[in-house]
C-alpha cells in the first residue's frame, strides 16, 4: 500500500483537532463544575477515529472516550475523573505530534535526497 502523505497529515491534523476539543471541553467542565445546573461536556474519539478502520486509531479510540465533537451528559462533575481525562488527553496529545513530527521528518528527507 503506497504511503500518501497528504492522507498522513490530514489524518494527524484531525486528531489534533479532536484532541483540542477534547482538552476545551474537559477545562470547561472543570470550571464550571460548581455551576448549577451546568452539564458535563464530553467529546467521542471512537466515533471519530474509528472511520480510519485501521487497528491502531481503532484500539485507540476505544480507549479514549464516547461522543461527537461535543456532547451533553447529564451527570455530576467528578474532579478526579476530569483531571485524569487531561492527563489521559495529554498523553494522546504527545502520540500525535510524534507521529506529525515523524512525518515531517520523512519530507524532509525525501526533499534532501532529491536535491
Amino acid at each position: 500500500m503506497p504511503f500518501n502523505l497528504n492522507k498522513e497529515i490530514d489524518k494527524t491534523n484531525f486528531i489534533l483537532d479532536l484532541i483540542g476539543a477534547k482538552q476545551k471541553a474537559l477545562s470547561t467542565n472543570l470550571a464550571n463544575i460548581n455551576t448549577p445546573g451546568y452539564v458535563r461536556q464530553d467529546v467521542s474519539f471512537e466515533k471519530y477515529l474509528g472511520s480510519y478502520g485501521k487497528p491502531l486509531e481503532t484500539d485507540l479510540s476505544r480507549k479514549m472516550g464516547s461522543v461527537s465533537p461535543v456532547r451533553e451528559e447529564k451527570q455530576e462533575i467528578n474532579m478526579t475523573e476530569e483531571l485524569i481525562a487531561m492527563q489521559k488527553n495529554s498523553l494522546f496529545y504527545a502520540v500525535a505530534a510524534r507521529k506529525i513530527s515523524k512525518v515531517l521528518e520523512e519530507i524532509r528527507t525525501v526533499t534532501q535526497m532529491g536535491r
